[in-house]
C-alpha cells in the first residue's frame, strides 16, 4: 500500500429498481441487498482495504445522503465527504474531487469506483487494482477495468481491447479501440463470440495530473469551475461556492466526457465475479440458489417453486408455492411479486 493511493467512490445514485427494498431516500448502495451483514457501500470500502490508507478515502454523494455516508462509514474523515448539491452524472463529481485531491496530493494516484457493484473474488479483484495503479503511477494513461463477458449481455457497454498490443510496462493491460454503447442482442451476441470485447464495469484508474489535464483539455468549461476554486477548498466557504458551481455543470458521464475522446486510453482484463446488480434478474444469478433456481434473503419457505427470488427482509416470514420466474419483496408493509422477465415495470409501480 501506497500513502499516494487514494479511492473515490461514486454515491450519489438514486436508483430504485429494487423497489420496494430500494427507495430514493434509500437507495440500494446503502442496502444490505444480499443479505450478508453489509451494505453495498461498506462492501465497497471492504474491498480496497490494504490498498488505500483510510485519509485518502473519498466519498461524493448527494447531499440527502450525507447522514447516511456518516452512519456507515464512521472512519471516512469527514473532510473526505464531498456533497452534491444536485446530481450531474459522473464527469462533475469525478473533476469536483479530482482537484481537491490535486490540492492536497499532487503525486496521487486514484481509483474511482461506484458504491454498487458486486464482486465475488476480492483477491482477483486486488489485483487488478493493483495492476492498474502501477501502471497509472508509471504512465500518462488511463485505464479502465473491463470485465470479462459470460453471456450476450444487452444491459452493459463494452470495451473493444487491441489484445494485439498489450502495454510494455505491464502486459496484462492493453490499449482500447473503442468503447461501444448497449447494444442490441444481436450485436451482443456477435461481442460475446469474440475474446476482445469486455464489458464496461465504470472502474476507472489514473494520476490525478493526468485526469485534470485530460478535463482540461477535453471539458475546458468544467475543469475551470472547479479549477478556480483551489483556494476555497478545504475552507468554510467551499460548500457555498460548490452550491454555486455544480449547477453550471452539464449532465454527463465521464466516459463521454473524457474517455471516449482522450487517446492514451487502457483496459486491464479482468474476471473477478463482477455485476452492477441492475435487475432482481441480476441480483439472483449472484445470489446462492438451490436446486430449483431459487435464491431467498431472509426468513423464507418455498413450495414447488422454481427460478424465483425473494427477499424478506423484514421480520415477516415470506411462504410462497407453486411460482415459476418471480420476484417476491416485502420490505415495510409493501408486498412486491412480479415475473422476472416483466420488471422493467416495476417502475410503474411506485
Amino acid at each position: 500500500m501506497t500513502h499516494h493511493n487514494h479511492l473515490v467512490i461514486m454515491a450519489g445514485g438514486i436508483g430504485t429498481r429494487f423497489w420496494p427494498l430500494s427507495v430514493e431516500e434509500r437507495p440500494k448502495q446503502f442496502l444490505d441487498i444480499t443479505g450478508c451483514g453489509r451494505t453495498m457501500l461498506q462492501l465497497t470500502l471492504d474491498r480496497f482495504e490494504g490498498i488505500v490508507p483510510m485519509q485518502n478515502v473519498w466519498v461524493v454523494t448527494l447531499a440527502q445522503y450525507a447522514d447516511l455516508v456518516r452512519e456507515q462509514l464512521p472512519e471516512l474523515p469527514e473532510q473526505n465527504l464531498l456533497l452534491e448539491p444536485c446530481g450531474r452524472n459522473t464527469a462533475p463529481c469525478i473533476c469536483y474531487v479530482s482537484w481537491k485531491i490535486k490540492k492536497r496530493d499532487p503525486r496521487a494516484n486514484i481509483v474511482v469506483t461506484p458504491s454498487d457493484h458486486k464482486v465475488e473474488r476480492p483477491e482477483a479483484f486486488r489485483e487488478a487494482i493493483e495492476d492498474a495503479l502501477e501502471f497509472a503511477a508509471e504512465t500518462d494513461a488511463m485505464v479502465t477495468l473491463g470485465m470479462k463477458a459470460t453471456r450476450p449481455e444487452t444491459g452493459y457497454g463494452y470495451i473493444k481491447a487491441d489484445l494485439s498490443f498489450a502495454s510494455s510496462r505491464r502486459k496484462t493491460i492493453y490499449r482500447v479501440d473503442g468503447f461501444k454503447e448497449k447494444p442490441t442482442l444481436e450485436r451482443a451476441q456477435e461481442y460475446y463470440a469474440q475474446n476482445s470485447y469486455f464489458w464496461n464495469s465504470g472502474l476507472f484508474v489514473w494520476n490525478v495530473s493526468t485526469i485534470v489535464n485530460a478535463f482540461r483539455v477535453y471539458q475546458p468549461e468544467m475543469s475551470r469551475l472547479f479549477e478556480r476554486l483551489l483556494s476555497v477548498y478545504d475552507t468554510p466557504e467551499e460548500r457555498t461556492c460548490i452550491e454555486d458551481v455544480y449547477p453550471q455543470c452539464e449532465k454527463i458521464s465521464v466516459d463521454y466526457a473524457i474517455m471516449e475522446k482522450a487517446e492514451e486510453i487502457f483496459v486491464r482484463p479482468s474476471d473477478f465475479g463482477w455485476s452492477d446488480l441492475g435487475t432482481w434478474n441480476s441480483l439472483r444469478e449472484q445470489l446462492p440458489r438451490d436446486e430449483r433456481g431459487n435464491a431467498c434473503v431472509g426468513e423464507v419457505a418455498l413450495f414447488d417453486t422454481h427460478n424465483c427470488i425473494v427477499h424478506a427482509s423484514g421480520e415477516r416470514k415470506v411462504v410462497v408455492q407453486g411460482l415459476d420466474g418471480y420476484v417476491v419483496c416485502e420490505k415495510d408493509g409493501v408486498l412486491l411479486i412480479c415475473k422476472l422477465s416483466e420488471e422493467q415495470r416495476i417502475k410503474l409501480f411506485h
